[in-house]
């Protein structure tokens, strides 16, 4: 029997430790648990992790693939990376930007900075993003707004000194259990409790001491109608405000009033009046995709922080918690050069452009001079743009973006790589297929969401034809861009020395941070500039403040509610909103199965699908948008207000439905709310997700397009 290696799960981005031990023989994992001696976890873990982490349900990815006479068919590494080299190397020679490259939020700190060393400082691009842009881009705009830095003050060590816990446009006991489990048991304590901003009914909801429930798109709204309320009745800190703060006289100008602003979100004044009280105690406030998948996502965001501005909810057992989705998205926005240098260094700053160049050892020119246009942005790029070649690493962007249709018509139109584990509908389009290395294969480290990094450990060696994500990387850089990379196979402790160094004297620096460190103490929270100290709660010692802002004071913001990106009209009458399923993954391919062919189950309250029963055949209709036409099949449930439409975000036909406008401050996509409606399955409402349009009659499956 193969001994238990410790590790850290990569479904989410609570960052549990994991132990996992390799199969006797062949390859794959025997059996995954809980580590006891990991510091963030304590022996905690989901039994989703586990499952997904031993026992994925995908179709793998077993050598590499090339297209050729319009078919994916087997090939060498050796001829796979050359095909990649020749296209890269050609779409290089016109332009820097001939190359777009879309990374993942599960990639490895190594890989990822990999990623971004070869796309910024080889390649030179500014089509290079990862998905953790559809996600996390607002919360992550608004910290540097608010605070002058990214990543949330507080630390889970926070959650059970909070008396008061507000989720607000999230459902962490779905996406994030083993954090919510330590959320209620807090909020079970006889002096706390737990509120929920949601306009559906979630798991999270059932524990919930008080449900708000906002009309879809309204919670800047809502946010601005608390903080009325809070000034109205002085219900707020003023020493913190006076000592901590600026901009507080602008806020209250721009401020609607309680009434307005509760009409606007459809809450009654009492509702408001009770969520301001709440906020007099120690109070976290946690949100998710709820309020970043928006077009007023960074705005939201900085409502909610000045929330607990407002209230002195900054410190020790307080302040704002964004919720983040994958497993290293933190670690992507730390190290792979994406929107900042490593270390969050300003993008466009010359002394850190300087610093990293000289670190490559590349001209500072062929730095992109900005960080490019977002992921919705590069797709227009590739459909109108420079770009002639698109590598997708550890991504469905096929099914994971908003308007996906477009996106699939776009990437059919380029020269498409797909680097992944398994078989997914973006892979479908590829002209070169590298397969990579997954949980429990790979080596290297993670960073969860309140910035911990730990390692992830192999506990089993992988099939020959596989590789790691990181020496697939150096593999097409060694040639593409020579100098920048060792050549594979490369050690991840040496990148890690390398990016560890790069961040020394930043606001995120893991200069102290070592793999002999992480082997001793298993779990490190940045900043840590030295081999002896972690960070804690940030902008505070010794009860005195300062924030890396040009005042050293945190910022109030003054935006308002300005509506919704695709409101609900005579055509189009109902609002689509999406949500995460116990268990499913992102876009579901470690999960589904053959779920995929299954139309996605759309949820209506008992009143709206009453109006569309002439629409229904059996069970099953179609939602049609100004973008596609999917097939779902329906499920009446009181959980979702009348004149809303829920579907899970897993299912690959559910983003053809989605819009592609994006928050125009952080480039994140409106992922949360579109005009849809309900239509008979029959000639007359044609499906026309992936391309097709037929009628789905008597005997067609909507799973069959």
């Amino acid at each position: 029997m193969s001994e238990w290696t410790p590790t850290t799960c990569m479904r989410c981005a609570v960052g549990c430790g994991h132990l996992q031990r390799g199969a006797d023989s062949g390859h794959g994992l025997d059996s995954v648990r809980g580590d006891a001696n990991h510091p963030v976890s304590r022996g905690l873990a989901c039994q989703r992790g586990v499952n997904e982490t031993a026992n994925p349900d995908g179709e793998w990815l077993n050598r590499p693939l090339v297209r050729k006479d319009g078919e994916l068919l087997p090939s060498s590494w050796d001829t796979a990376l050359d095909v990649v080299q020749t296209r890269i190397a050609e779409a290089l020679d016109d332009t820097p930007n001939g190359v777009a490259v879309l990374g993942s939020g599960q990639q490895t700190n190594e890989a990822a900075y990999a990623l971004g060393k070869l796309a910024r400082g080889g390649f030179g691009t500014r089509y290079y993003d990862a998905n953790t842009t559809l996600c996390m881009a607002s919360a992550v705009t608004a910290y540097y707004q608010a605070f002058g830095s990214d990543a949330p003050p507080p630390t889970y060590d926070d959650v059970p000194e909070a008396r008061t816990h507000v989720v607000w446009g999230a459902n962490p006991a779905v996406a994030h259990p083993v954090l919510y489990r330590w959320i209620a048991a807090s909020a079970g304590d006889d002096d706390s409790e737990l509120i929920v901003v949601d306009p559906v009914e979630t798991r999270t909801v059932d524990d919930a001491d008080v449900h708000v429930q906002p009309d879809p798109g309204t919670d800047l709204a809502l946010a601005r109608a608390v903080l009325a309320h809070l000034f109205r009745a002085g219900a707020i800190d003023r020493e913190f405000i006076n000592t901590a703060t600026t901009g507080v006289d602008a806020l209250t100008g721009a401020l609607p009033s309680v009434e307005a602003a509760a009409e606007t979100a459809g809450v009654p004044v009492d509702t408001v009046e009770r969520v301001a009280a709440a906020c007099s105690a120690p109070t976290l406030i946690y949100w998710g995709m709820g309020v970043n998948q928006s077009v007023q996502g960074t705005a939201t965001a900085r409502a909610l922080i000045d929330l607990c501005l407002a209230t002195g909810n900054l410190g020790p057992g307080s302040g704002p918690f964004s919720l983040t989705g994958q497993a290293n998205s933190m670690g992507t926005r730390l190290c792979s050069s994406k929107g900042t240098w490593p270390g969050h260094r300003e993008f466009t700053d010359p002394d850190h452009r300087e610093t990293v160049a000289a670190a490559w050892d590349v001209p500072v020119d062929q730095l992109p001079e900005d960080p490019g246009p977002g992921p919705v942005g590069i797709v227009d790029a590739i459909a109108d743009g420079p770009v002639e070649v698109c590598w997708t690493v550890a991504t469905n962007p096929v099914a994971g973006m908003p308007d996906a249709d477009h996106v699939r018509e776009t990437l059919e139109d380029t020269f498409l790589v797909v680097q992944d584990t398994f078989r997914t509908e973006t892979a479908e389009l590829a002209d070169v297929v590298l397969p990579a290395a997954t949980w429990g294969e790979s080596a290297g480290t993670v960073t969860n969401m309140e910035r911990t990094i730990s390692r992830v450990r192999a506990a089993t060696d992988i099939p020959s034809k596989i590789r790691q994500d990181i020496d697939i990387i150096a593999a097409i850089g060694a040639e593409t861009a020579p100098d920048l990379f060792e050549r594979p196979p490369l050690d991840p402790r040496s990148v890690f020395e390398e990016l560890r160094g790069l961040t020394a004297d930043t606001p995120a620096d893991v200069s102290g941070i070592s793999y002999d460190r992480l082997d001793a103490e298993l779990a490190v929270r940045w900043p840590a500039p030295d081999t002896d100290t972690q960070g804690g709660y940030r902008y505070v010692d010794d009860g005195a403040w300062s924030f890396p802002t040009p005042s050293g004071r945190a910022r109030f913001s003054t935006a308002t509610h300005g509506g919704l990106a695709e409101p609900p009209d005579g055509t189009y009458p109902l609002t689509l909103t999406t949500g995460r399923e116990p268990d499913a993954y992102n876009t579901g391919v470690r999960t589904r199965g053959g779920a995929a062919d299954e139309p996605p189950i759309a949820r209506l309250h008992p009143e709206t699908a009453t109006e569309y029963a002439d629409a229904l055949d059996r069970g099953r209709t179609v939602v049609a948008s100004r973008r596609a036409s999917v097939g779902v099949t329906v499920q009446p449930d009181t959980g979702v207000p009348p004149g809303m439409l829920w579907l899970p975000i897993h299912h690959p036909a559910v983003n053809a439905l989605t819009i592609p406008a994006v928050d125009p401050e952080s480039d994140e996509p409106n992922f949360k709310q579109c005009a849809v409606d309900v239509r008979p399955p029959r000639a007359s409402a044609p499906i026309t997700h992936n391309g097709f349009s037929h009628p789905m009659g008597d005997d067609t499956s909507a799973g069959d397009e």
